[in-house]
């Protein structure tokens, strides 16, 4: 071992010690070093981080780190400033918590040719925190096509090359030094503390001394080899009766190793790469050994492969991370023998003009009634319901196999259903068949609404027909501007008419607080598995999809980030990772922009929560949109998670892991717009002042039955 860790390993000084000091203020007076400080750059970058790190961090005391060997002295931020700053750009491929966990691991290298690769790689990620570094070897100028040193080291030992480089990076890792390299008889010094072992020598008799040490105290061995991206994993943390080199070499003598030639070597070194498996560049070598060439080749990118692939295995056992015992090989040349052009990019079509309103679908009054019902709002477009008409009566039933995990106890079909039948009820007016409606039990239990079809009319229903056929979704961002009192009166009608209350709310700091009550359910809903699938599931993509369920994904109204942005929001993987990390705060942003936007929020209470009660609020969501669409507003229905979880108990269906938060942000929104003790919620409406929607929603015809009698 290495005692003379000043040769390369940076001395850090503290100018408030006052031996530190004199330190400084000798190699201040020595003209030959220079310093460098650059700290005030390193605090503002610090600062800049998201988050921002707190007052501990930022006011951490800087150092000066002397680099004897480049005559140099640098000022930088303390160990926990400086670690948090040069490892900011890895999360969160590795978080800040596993970075921790990985400070705890120690690294043992031995032979720095591939193994200076390694120990780089490893630096980079901050994927350990100490490291022991063995090679006796000194580097020559024949290393420097695949060892990361330079003109300047040549002559130095390999060992000391990698520890200054590791230092240069960052001097607060621990690196100790075997710089007469390892021999059969220090072994197991080496090994001592050590949580990881590399083997990157030549010495066939050190590897094998390596492994027998390592199964003995239960530690695994990782090696790269520098042909098709081979990579050894051994666990013998895990499987301790395991042999060495996965058997492939037998029970050999490691006397009759030690000082075997190059070409002596190729037999055991051919058993242990699997000669049928090398490259043919690296077979038609091995025969010239000795005869043509001095020794096997190596490639630098391949040693830098190398590098990576081991700094990834030990991510993996210092995390506790699966990892098995085993080899595989990442040959670049078979990949790149393999590319391919990628898929096309999927561009979505314009939507045409002459869809804009769509008209009725015949002139039958019937008809009619039967498609205004139809054209009804429901959550995800996915029109939970079944129309059933003839000459005398239309029923809209709730369909239970349209329904989502959000739907607690059907109440959003209810509220469907609700919106249908208004529908139903004003191009019933204006077709002069207006007649009595009853809301009853259906097929097993479910509400059902029945309009008879009379001979009445009712002025203000059939006013609203063309504003009704011509209602749609408009998820487009507004431009705030107030409500003034008579069009709040008129939705507040709208609203009473059909037994509801209307919750209107304009004050800009209320509309805040809503946007983040709402953003932040829709980042529940990203990172709830089953509510993510569904959600994801409602999406369409035209041409490729059909748009008469679900949403079209124009109707987002997404600029282009968005939507590129919507190809990794689809990946369940991606919100499993997210939600692990309890992330993913830019989930909801478009929400909280959206409501940001709006003029004002309308939410619609009911005086119960009965099935029933939830049908009158669909009815009462409708009047209001329609009237709200006839003042010019562009409405957009939000539904957040806990809109119909009424009880704890159902919160805790709907999503298991946030249900406390859901009912906390229930219980806040609840409160933002004064809803009163009794009431439920029915539906919450964003209303702006926007253009025009890109897209309209389709429906179904075959949800809708016509029976002549």
């Amino acid at each position: 071992m290495n005692e003379s860790r000043g040769d390369y390993t940076a001395l850090l000084l503290d100018e408030d010690h006052s031996e530190d000091a004199a330190v400084l203020d000798r190699l201040r007076r020595d003209p030959a070093v220079v310093f460098v400080d650059r700290l005030g750059q390193q605090i503002d970058s610090l600062r800049s981080l998201v988050p921002t790190p707190g007052p501990g961090v930022l006011d951490e005391t800087p150092v000066w780190a002397y680099y004897s060997w480049r005559r140099t002295v640098v000022r930088l931020l303390g160990p926990a400033s400086f670690r948090l700053l040069r490892l900011d750009r890895n999360r969160n491929k590795i978080t800040a918590q596993e970075q921790e966990r990985l400070r705890d691991v120690t690294v043992g290298i031995v032979g720095l040719s591939v193994g200076h690769a390694v120990a780089l790689a490893l630096t980079l990620e901050g994927a350990c925190g100490g490291l022991r570094l063995a090679d006796f070897d000194t580097l020559e100028l024949s290393n420097l096509n695949r060892v990361p040193g330079t003109v300047l080291d040549l002559g130095v030992n390999k060992s000391v090359v990698a520890a200054r480089r590791i230092a240069e990076i960052d001097p607060y890792v621990t690196v100790t030094l075997w710089e007469d390299g390892l021999d059969v008889g220090s072994v197991a010094e080496f090994l001592d503390g050590t949580d990881v072992v590399i083997d990157e020598c030549d010495s066939l008799d050190v590897k094998v001394s390596l492994r027998r040490e390592a199964r003995r105290r239960g530690l695994p061995v990782l090696m790269a080899t520098s042909d098709r991206g081979l990579l050894d994993v051994e666990r013998y943390d895990l499987e301790p009766d395991r042999p060495v080199f996965h058997g492939v070499i037998g029970d050999v003598d490691v006397e009759s190793l030690a000082g075997l030639g190059s070409r002596d070597k190729i037999p055991l070194v051919l058993r242990i790469l699997d000669a049928g498996q090398l490259s043919a560049t690296m077979a038609a070598s091995l025969v010239e050994v000795d005869e043509t060439i001095s020794t096997w080749p190596q490639l630098g990118g391949e040693v830098l492969l190398g590098g990576a692939q081991v700094a990834a295995a030990v991510r993996r056992i210092g995390l506790g991370q699966p990892l098995a015992s085993g080899r595989c090989r990442m040959d670049l040349d078979e990949r790149l023998d393999s590319l391919a052009d990628p898929p096309p990019p999927h561009d979505l079509p314009e939507e045409p003009e002459d869809r804009a309103v769509p008209a009725a679908v015949s002139d039958d009054a019937v008809d009619a009634v039967v498609h205004a019902a139809s054209r009804a709002p429901s959550g995800g477009n996915v029109q939970p319901w079944t129309i059933a008409a003839d000459n005398t009566r239309l029923t809209i039933s709730v369909a239970p196999e349209y329904t989502t995990a959000m739907d607690v106890g059907y109440r959003g079909s209810c509220v469907a259903v609700g919106a249908a039948l208004h529908n139903a009820r004003i191009a019933a007016s204006a077709a002069g068949l207006l007649g009595a409606v009853t809301v009853h039990d259906g097929d097993a239990g479910l509400p059902a609404a029945t309009m008879t079809f009379g001979s009445g009319n009712d002025r203000e229903l059939t006013d609203r027909y063309e504003h009704m056929l011509d209602r749609t979704t408009n998820r487009r961002p507004g431009v705030p501007q107030p409500l003034d009192d008579t069009q709040a009166g008129l939705l507040a009608e709208a609203a009473s008419r059909e037994g509801a209350r209307l919750c209107l709310v304009t004050d800009r700091d209320d509309i805040s607080t809503i946007g983040a009550i709402l953003a932040e359910s829709d980042r529940i809903r990203f990172l709830t598995p089953t509510l993510h699938r569904e959600m994801i599931g409602e999406l369409r993509w035209p041409p490729l999809d059909s748009v008469e369920t679900g949403i079209d994904v124009r109707a987002l109204e997404l600029d282009s980030a968005e939507l590129s942005t919507l190809a990794l929001l689809r990946r369940p993987e991606v919100m499993e990772r997210l939600g692990a990390l309890d992330e993913g705060r830019a989930l909801g942003k478009s929400t909280a922009d959206r409501v940001a936007s709006s003029s004002a929020v309308a939410v619609v209470a009911i005086p119960g929560s009965t099935p029933r009660d939830y049908v009158r609020g669909g009815e009462a969501t409708e009047s209001v949109w329609i009237h709200a669409q006839a003042l010019g507003l562009a409405v957009q229905p939000i539904s957040p998670v806990f809109l119909y979880g009424v009880e704890s108990a159902e919160l805790e269906q709907v999503s298991p892991r946030y249900a406390a938060p859901l009912e906390r942000l229930r219980e806040e929104l609840f409160d933002v717009v004064g809803a009163k003790a009794g009431e439920a919620l029915a539906m919450v409406l964003r209303l702006s002042h926007a253009p025009g929607p890109s897209v309209r929603s389709e429906r179904l015809a075959d949800r809708v039955r016509r029976r002549i009698s």
